[in-house]
């Protein structure tokens, strides 16, 4: 449940900081005080959109942060984010900033948070019913959001749609392949020809570099024989070798070392010298044996040269891609062959379908047995909203069956879902998009709200002036239906109402006026008793209070 809530310089509220507790509590006050700015600031903490018109009016930036306790589920899902409280409280911390530009910055127990993840927290703590909600339930895919969410056949819906998409693509992908089937035989053709030349060829990863490199060396076999053999010649071979003059001067140098130790430094420089040179000889001369002239072979390398050369200048492609091109062709030839698998694809796509099928008739199920419960609860609903005689049934429309008796499925299953609605008894039930009177969609949509909320997990409910459009003993009730919604969870509700206001548990009040610089600025005060009765007979009489209105008010707080 919500806990306290904080607004820094947003539209025209300057600093408010609110403590909010279980039960039902109201807001009330005059048209424009900016009631319905506080459910705006605390949906912006829940990830809705923001802009810089948010800001109030000279300042820098918008600064709104909300604290809730946290469900089970909540937590787990904290949790798994590395988003949980760190000291090992069961509270969150929600905050959202936006500046002056627009630029806006999400924070979860002070660790930056994308907007996704505060909705997907948000919609865990708070179902927020909006002053407008009467009017969308006009839509018919917000009539089937809803009962689908009421149902808790979200998952299963957007299973169906999944599915629903994986028939609808492996149709088009049939009707691609028959519309296309000239031009993919000749696609394939041509990829085939291309494979073919280069399995002849087979290239091998890393061939081009080596052949290349293999060439070089026995395009210089002759030169690196005859400069091999000269080094060894010099080294160790001729008579005026290197290496016999130097073990010659090692030889004489250590017989003079014992004359006069001195000479050991040089010694001790020309011994290893000695020991390289023969190790030099020996090197070469294991090379000189694996080297040898051989035509035959500098040919073969010359011609597997030219044929890598010359296959990649018809291909146009670098000679050392070939592999590469080698393995993609091959790949583009399977895929072409699948595409064009006619019969394949006629399978694949009767697969899809069955499967779609499978998941829609589930989901249909589901529906028929929760739209016989939402129809029953919402038409009892309506005789204690002053609708006696009243019905509201849910309707699952079947979109209809093909030629061969097959159910004809769309993104959302095989049934449109179309609330309708008997307003007395004795009148037929009609789409409630077609019904004429306001104040008959405010009650059923509020019917609806009051119902779908006590079936919802979430433990705080803000319901923002659903009230519009109904009045009198019809507002006890809503007033009463409210507050006993309000003993299982927290309830916040914007209202205009007397009768709603007089059965919260806490009682709030927005005003609005001067800041003294030109400007406007809202505070909300929390009413104790006394303060109570003035809003409430205010809410009854109007600008004037009087004996009468006060009198009215206190029996209205008293019952």
């Amino acid at each position: 449940m919500l806990r306290h809530l904080s607004i820094r310089d947003f539209v025209i509220v300057a600093a408010l900081d609110l403590e909010f507790d279980n039960g039902f509590t109201v807001f009330s006050g005059e048209t424009g005080a900016g009631k319905s700015i506080l459910i705006d600031a605390l949906a912006l903490t829940l990830g809705t959109r923001a802009d810089a018109s948010v800001v109030r009016t000279g300042e820098s930036r918008a600064d709104i942060t909300a604290e809730f306790d946290v469900p089970p589920h909540a937590a787990q899902w904290l949790d798994e984010q590395a988003l949980a409280n760190g000291d090992g409280e069961h509270t969150v911390m929600m905050r959202r900033v936006v500046d002056s530009g627009g630029r806006s910055r999400a924070f979860i127990n002070g660790t930056p948070a994308t907007l996704a993840q505060l909705r997907e927290l948000g919609e865990m703590l708070v179902d927020i019913h909006g002053q407008h909600a009467h009017q969308l339930l006009m839509r018919p895919d917000a009539q089937r959001e809803l009962f689908d969410t009421h149902a808790g056949l979200t998952d299963l819906a957007a299973t169906v749609t999944s599915a629903w998409r994986d028939a609808r693509d492996a149709r088009l992908a049939l009707q691609s392949a028959m519309s296309r089937d000239r031009e993919l035989q000749l696609e394939r053709e041509r990829l085939a020809w291309q494979l073919a030349e280069l399995d002849k060829l087979a290239p091998q990863p890393g061939e081009w570099e080596e052949v290349n490199a293999e060439h070089v060396r026995l395009s210089n076999s002759a030169n690196l024989i005859e400069g091999v053999q000269g080094a060894l010649a010099a080294l160790s071979e001729s008579d005026e070798a290197m290496l016999s003059q130097l073990n010659a001067i090692v030889s004489k140098l250590r017989s003079l070392a014992e004359v006069d130790a001195e000479l050991n430094d040089a010694l001790a420089a020309l011994e290893p010298a000695a020991i390289q040179i023969q190790e030099a000889a020996y090197s070469l001369s294991h090379y000189a044996q694996r080297l040898d002239l051989d035509p035959q072979h500098l040919a073969q390398v010359e011609r597997r040269l030219d044929a890598l050369h010359s296959t990649a200048r018809k291909f146009r492609l670098p000679a050392e891609t070939l592999p590469e091109e080698h393995a993609a062709r091959r790949q583009q030839l399977a895929a072409l062959d699948a595409a064009s698998d006619l019969d394949g694809l006629r399978a694949a796509g009767q697969k899809a379908q069955e499967a779609y099928l499978v998941q829609a008739r589930q989901l249909s199920k589901a529906r028929a047995k929760a739209a016989k419960a939402l129809g029953a609860a919402v038409t009892q609903g309506m005789q204690e909203l002053s609708m006696a005689g009243g019905s509201f049934e849910v309707a699952l429309v079947a979109l209809g069956s093909s030629s061969n008796g097959e159910p004809i499925g769309g993104a959302h299953g095989l049934e449109q879902v179309e609330f309708r609605v008997a307003g007395h008894a004795g009148v037929p039930l009609r789409p409630l998009a077609k019904i004429a009177s306001g104040g008959e969609l405010a009650r059923i949509s509020l019917a609806l709200a009051v119902i779908a909320s006590a079936a919802s997990p979430t433990p705080t409910l803000i319901f923002d002036e659903v009230d519009t459009g109904i009045g009198g003993g019809v507002a006890e009730v809503v007033g009463r239906l409210l507050h006993q919604l309000g003993r299982a969870r927290q309830v916040l509700c914007v209202t205009h109402l007397p009768q709603v206001a007089a059965r919260g548990d806490h009682h709030f009040q927005v005003a609005k006026s001067g800041d003294g610089n030109g400007g406007t600025v809202s505070a909300v005060t929390p009413l104790d008793k006394g303060g109570r009765v003035e809003e409430v007979a205010r809410m009854l009489g109007g600008l004037e209070i009087t004996a009468t209105t006060r009198r009215h008010a206190k029996e209205m707080l008293a019952a």
